[in-house]
């Protein structure tokens, strides 16, 4: 399974929202949006992520893909970067435990032009203030 992500916030932090394109077997495509109030752009960012993994968890996937243009959010995964802001800490625990229930999973950083759907989605959800998906439960342990 491939899937785009995007958050952002208008304002930082500000009105945020997210939006997510899965990539189904046999073509078929799911798009979502998640409306998150007040908050940062990357939580939103994360916030994002952990919907996806989790929306293809609940989907069956083995594997995933997931592309993203926060190269910030990419590079802290991998361990290129620290996670320095401690609000985003239990995201990035979350999104590591998420993506070892996969058989395969990566997360890549794309450029924004190849995000554009995702992007779209995200600002639908800061827009009209309207989620598709409930919000994902955070692990904080």
């Amino acid at each position: 399974m491939v899937a785009w992500i995007d958050g952002g916030s208008r304002g930082n932090p500000g009105k945020a929202g997210c939006g997510i394109v899965l990539q189904l077997p046999e073509g078929v495509m799911e798009r979502h949006t998640l409306f998150l109030g007040q908050t940062t752009n990357n939580v939103a960012e994360y916030t994002a992520l952990l919907a996806a993994l989790e929306r293809a968890r609940d989907l069956g996937a083995a594997e995933i893909q997931v592309r993203t243009d926060s190269e910030l959010m990419v590079k802290q995964l991998d361990g290129r970067y620290r996670v320095r802001a401690n609000h985003l800490v239990p995201y990035w625990r979350t999104a590591r435990k998420l993506l070892t229930g996969f058989t395969a999973a990566q997360v890549v950083h794309v450029p924004r032009g190849e995000n554009r759907a995702a992007d779209r989605l995200a600002n639908q959800a800061m827009d009209t203030g309207v989620s598709s998906l409930p919000f994902p439960v955070l692990d904080h342990e």
